[in-house]
């Protein structure tokens, strides 16, 4: 976290630490899934007791940032579904619009991986999250992994959504008076996908 944050990283190392860290937290995010009891024989002939998920996963990223977590959720789980949302803010409202919205048809039978690695006010991805709930998701099926909250977009979201699950890499110290998380580390997605100014 300490390299992704520091504005001196070169793109690349930017890229492969944000990988690093997604990447571990899909991992985490799986382990909120519930699981069934499975028998199994090893090589060995001899039978083992484990676990297998029960139901299926799909992510659901939030363009433009949420797009680069994409990757780390296929790394972990082969040919899974991804959907896609668009939401900007209406510069005449403030208010999350929504734009877009392409998901998996069967997306109300299955536990849905939100993807956005930046939470600030929270106002796009509680707004993505109401658009999951009308395509029929339950709310307690719906994981929010992202790398860096704000305290304010955290509570925003539990107040509203209160059995939602937050995976999150850490929680930074707020926002300034332009909503930006401080201490931060700039625009994600500018810096991930190379467009910065």
């Amino acid at each position: 976290m300490t390299i992704i944050r520091d504005q001196n990283t070169s793109r690349g190392d930017f890229v492969f630490y944000s990988d690093r860290v997604i990447r571990l937290l899909v991992e985490e995010g799986l382990n909120y899934l519930p699981v069934v009891n499975k028998e199994v024989i090893t090589p060995m002939g001899v039978p083992f007791q484990g676990v297998a998920f029960e139901g299926r996963i799909c992510g659901v990223s939030i363009m433009r940032a949420g797009e680069s977590m994409e990757q780390g959720l296929r790394d972990v789980c082969t040919s899974v579904r991804i959907g896609k949302v668009l939401i900007q803010r209406d510069e005449r409202t403030a208010q999350p619009k929504l734009y877009y919205s392409k998901l998996p048809k069967d997306i109300a039978d299955r536990w849905v991986l939100l993807l956005d690695p930046m939470l600030a006010t929270g106002g796009s991805a509680m707004k993505c999250i109401e658009v999951l709930l009308e395509a029929g998701v339950k709310e307690e099926r719906i994981l929010f992994v992202n790398l860096i909250c704000s305290p304010e977009g955290a509570l925003a979201m539990l107040k509203m959504f209160p059995k939602l699950q937050i995976i999150t890499a850490e929680i930074d110290e707020g926002m300034d008076e332009n909503k930006f998380i401080l201490p931060g580390l700039g625009d994600f997605g500018d810096r991930y996908f190379g467009t910065e100014d």
